[in-house]
């Protein structure tokens, strides 16, 4: 058994989830209010449920943390003001991009604005090929850009020149001068991602300079007020899906993008991969207050990406391959200019929030749409703060529905409700049935405040039969904090036909990524290192990684290839294979959570009227935590818990696991 206490904290758009660990195996969540300076609710949280678990903040041995400062900067479009110094020449990247087009057939569809404009992008002087350098930079004429660097403003530089993915020299001179000269941070191509692709890497080094000064500036203030309460200094979950110290990550803050959805995933890996043996794998789906996130695991493993984008902006650092709708329990519904019913992508937030939370909002939400249905009760108290006002969530759905042309709240409650289920059903079919996937294969993994209350009813839509509902649903991600495991990551460009290719050069190539992740770990000796590689049949335009034994093995890395590629198109070709990218991961393996559940009590609380199948029913309404272990519910019911509900249709029932974890199966018509 794990003798640490740890605490895990995760802030969303509308809450900050906590979830602490015992040594003895209690698991303790809570949920308070999100603020809009997050390190303040962080601490809230930590006090609350060391409050809750009659532990003392200094008695907390270990501290992970997930935070949105980095993607908000980006969705919000208030970042640093950033420069970028780049090639003679190659000023204008950013905004030449891939020519692609927002929409095919919309002729003024407008690209995202670069998030550096033409008057703080300076050139330089230099030119390196993939052969080596054909001119060196000239000291001197990056010394003179100073001053337009500051008078422009600039309060981070990006620095990405021709081709240093693969000859670095001139843009260590560069770095290495602005560095001395200005008193901000410096975020240079090579060091943020040394891959080829002029465009991409331009694009997540400016990306790295953008989010970076929010990103130290949080973390300051964070660690001073763990520092009072006596907790440690942060590990903070990157979009990988593994946490690094506070310290990395002030030096790489664009792996910390998308670091909220990634906890969740791994949260739902650590509690349901052993929920049904007939499966292929997991469809993830966490629904909060602001948007839901879908995602896969197979094999056991979390599915990640390199091709990624947040708002419009490419950014190539592994993450957690993770597709978010604004669909959320925040999501405010509105009729559009065809009068056609919408939900989302604006949300209410925290404050005031849906109608039903009593502070003064008034925009129909999906949460009060949920009130009116009768999914969510009067008695119910979210997060265990929040008392809900039924008359208000009514009024504001009567609004609704009076604009909508619709009959009454009731009805536009039933719109609402589908309209969101529609949006996010299509963000899980765009994770398996446009990638090959059969969703009725896999199993359906609910969480966030609002995911149980739609999982079975998503399910019914795609065929799939069983739904998951772990025991910490409600704060999955702070739970998957507690579980993820510390990982580093490092790619360099290597473009070589895999036929003939010099095991042995690419074998110190792979020495030296490996060196490279493993200065970013406290004790190396504690690490694992992964080993891939992205290839493609001579003439593609992207690749496929797979994993990549040592030494290395062309036979048995190229049979892969083959395997993956007609596993994710469904044909492999007999033409050459290049290899593109190596490679390397190091992980620090954490001890396996170990959690207690013991349930029991009076878990019957009431009944109240729900609406299914087309009418209200009397639904029996339980006390998730007054289950016992092996408790089987039949729907339709409601779990009521103080982070989240879930609902059970009238075609479902359920099984209470071990652990606490709700396994539910059926299908039928639904609502």
């Amino acid at each position: 058994m794990d003798t640490e206490t740890r605490i895990g904290v995760d802030v969303g758009g509308t809450f900050t989830d906590v979830a602490l660990l015992t040594p003895e195996g209690r698991l303790v969540t809570a949920k308070v209010p999100s603020t809009d300076d997050q390190s303040v609710g962080v601490v809230r949280g930590i006090e609350k449920a060391c409050d809750d678990a009659g532990v003392d903040p200094a008695e907390v041995d270990a501290f992970t943390h997930a935070m949105t400062v980095s993607v908000n900067a980006l969705l919000e479009e208030d970042g640093a003001t950033t420069a970028l110094v780049t090639t003679e020449g190659f000023r204008d990247v950013l905004e030449i991009g891939r020519q692609a087009r927002p929409d095919l057939y919309d002729v003024t569809a407008d690209k995202p604005a670069p998030l550096v404009p033409r008057r703080r992008r300076f050139e330089v002087t230099e030119r390196a090929t993939v052969e080596g350098i054909q001119t060196e930079v000239d000291e001197s004429e990056v010394r003179a850009l100073v001053d337009d660097i500051r008078d422009a403003g600039a309060e981070s530089v990006a620095v990405s020149l021709l081709h240093a993915y693969q000859h670095p020299e001139n843009e260590r001179v560069v770095a290495d001068v602005l560095r001395e000269e200005l008193d901000a941070p410096v975020s240079s191509s090579h060091e943020v991602l040394a891959e080829f692709r002029e465009f991409e890497r331009t694009s997540t080094t400016a990306v790295d300079a953008y989010v970076t000064p929010a990103i130290d500036s949080y973390l300051g203030r964070l660690e001073s007020r763990a520092a009072d309460l006596g907790v440690p200094v942060p590990q903070i979950m990157q979009a990988n899906g593994g946490i690094a110290p506070a310290s990395t990550v002030r030096e790489h803050a664009v792996t910390t993008t998308l670091s909220g959805p990634a906890a969740g995933v791994v949260g739902a890996a650590a509690t349901a991969i052993d929920s049904g043996d007939d499966l292929t794998g997991l469809v993830t789906f966490d629904m909060g207050g602001t948007s839901s996130d879908v995602s896969l695991v197979r094999d056991g493993e979390v599915e990640r990406t390199t091709d990624a984008e947040i708002n419009g902006r490419p950014i190539k650092t592994p993450m957690v391959d993770v597709n978010t709708v604004g669909a959320g329990g925040g999501s405010v519904a509105w009729v559009d200019s065809g009068d056609a019913l919408r939900v989302g992508p604006r949300s209410s937030g925290a404050n005031p929030g849906p109608a039903c939370y009593g502070r003064g909002g008034a925009d129909p939400t999906v949460t009060d749409a949920n009130v009116v249905l009768g999914y969510i009760g009067g008695s119910s108290a979210l997060g265990g703060e929040l008392s809900l006002d039924v008359d208000a969530a009514r009024d504001a759905l009567a609004g609704l529905a009076d604009e909508a042309g619709l009959d009454d709240a009731l009805a536009a409650a039933r719109g609402v409700y589908r309209v969101a289920n529609a949006n996010m059903t299509r963000a899980i079919r765009a994770v398996t049935v446009e990638r090959g996937h059969d969703p009725r294969r896999f199993g359906l993994v609910a969480f966030g405040g609002a995911g149980p209350m739609h999982a079975a009813a998503l399910a019914e839509s795609l065929d799939i039969e069983t739904v998951v509902v772990p025991r910490a649903c409600g704060v999955l991600s702070a739970y998957g904090l507690l579980a993820a495991d510390q990982k580093h990551d490092s790619v360099r460009t290597l473009r070589r036909p895999l036929s003939g290719l010099d095991a042995g050069a690419v074998d110190a190539a792979y020495a030296d990524l490996e060196a490279d992740t493993l200065d970013d770990v406290a004790d190396p000796a504690d690490a694992a290192v992964r080993r891939a590689a992205d290839l493609r049949y001579v003439g593609q335009s992207f690749e496929l990684t797979v994993p990549v034994g040592e030494p290395f093995d062309a036979e048995a890395v190229e049979a892969r290839f083959h395997e993956a590629h007609e596993s994710a198109y469904g044909y492999r070709l007999d033409d050459p294979v290049e290899l593109v990218n190596v490679r390397a991961t190091a992980v620090v393996e954490r001890d396996p959570l170990d959690v207690t559940y013991r349930g029991g009590g009076d878990a019957r609380k009431d009944t109240r009227e729900a609406f299914f199948d087309g009418a209200f029913r009397e639904t029996p309404v339980y006390d998730r935590d007054g289950l016992d272990a092996g408790a089987t519910v039949e729907g339709p019911a409601i779990l009521e818990q103080h982070e989240s509900t879930v609902v059970v249709p009238p075609a479902w029932g359920g099984t209470v696991g071990a652990d606490g974890t709700l396994v539910l199966t059926g299908g039928g018509d639904g609502e």
